[in-house]
């Protein structure tokens, strides 16, 4: 297990310089740096990434997640969203997304395949439709520049039955440092995504579907080799989640597993060369 000492005392060097903020706020973020938000969504997820005053969200929650979620934005100083994505069309995925893209100008929109038709996905292509904007399923190795940050889509490589196995897969590039999105993606379409010969290595993983027993397999892991690994879910889920052979994949990789279901949102900070982590000092329910 690598050590995480040094974000700890990270940690608490950031509380005390944060000690005169309102409370609520973070640190108002530095030009030329990427930060990645693993916003606590309960059993759901969503992540915001900002460069140099350039936003994009990746995912949305559940359908009433939305309003919490657009408070969230506000507070970060989004004012428009360059991108926003639904890695795939389960409703702890795509249902708050909705009511963000009300709230905001958004200049594009991915998604995966939507083969259902749900009332999350009706009201996201119809806000969607309201900004005039398409919805675009983005292929393999296409680029999307953030910033001085690259957002490229490594997967899905195959078509699947399977909605988890259908999402989006993402990597974010700043300097020499990765973050690896992988929605709800299970081992199947891991598996696929090695064969393909595609570049998996990532300083950051966020675990596919939660942390279940289905993903995080340990060819893909082998690949990945993620230093840390930042999982999205509820407390007391009734699911389980994460599984406990899918933390102990995550031990037997050496990678520090952060979860929201016990840090609350988890805010990474890329400067290109090191990554450094806060969490806790900010919930939701003070945003909203």
């Amino acid at each position: 297990m690598r050590k995480i000492t040094a974000i700890v005392l990270l940690l608490c060097l950031l509380l005390c310089g944060c000690a005169q903020q309102p409370t609520g706020q973070v640190v108002a973020p530095v030009q030329e740096q990427l930060w990645v938000h693993y916003i606590d969504v309960g059993q759901a997820d969503c992540i915001l990434l900002e460069c140099d005053g350039h936003f994009a969200l990746i995912d949305g929650g559940n359908d009433a997640d939305g309003g919490s979620i657009a408070a969230y934005l506000q507070m970060q100083g989004v004012e428009k969203l360059d991108l926003v994505v639904a890695t795939h069309p389960h409703e702890d995925h795509i249902g708050g997304l909705a009511d963000v893209i009300d709230a905001f100008p958004v200049d594009a929109v991915w998604s995966s395949s939507i083969p259902n038709n749900t009332n999350a996905v009706r009201n996201f292509l119809k806000s969607v439709s309201h900004q005039d904007l398409e919805v675009v399923q983005p292929a393999v190795g296409q680029v999307f520049t953030l910033g001085t940050a690259t957002v490229t889509v490594l997967g899905p490589v195959k078509e699947y039955d399977e909605i988890n196995n259908l999402s989006l897969v993402l990597m974010v590039q700043h300097g020499e440092k990765r973050f690896l999105l992988t929605g709800d993606m299970e081992r199947i379409a891991e598996n696929d995504l090695v064969d393909s010969g595609a570049d998996l290595k990532a300083d950051v993983l966020k675990v596919g579907h939660h942390g279940s027993e289905g993903s995080s397999g340990y060819i893909f892991l082998r690949e990945v080799m993620p230093t840390y690994a930042i999982i999205s879910c509820g407390k007391n889920n009734s699911y389980g989640h994460p599984d406990e052979t899918t933390l102990s994949r995550f031990s037997d990789a050496e990678a520090t597993v952060l979860r929201t279901d016990e840090l609350s949102t988890i805010v990474a900070r890329s400067d290109g060369t090191d990554i450094y982590f806060m969490w806790g000092a900010e919930h939701l329910q003070n945003a909203a």
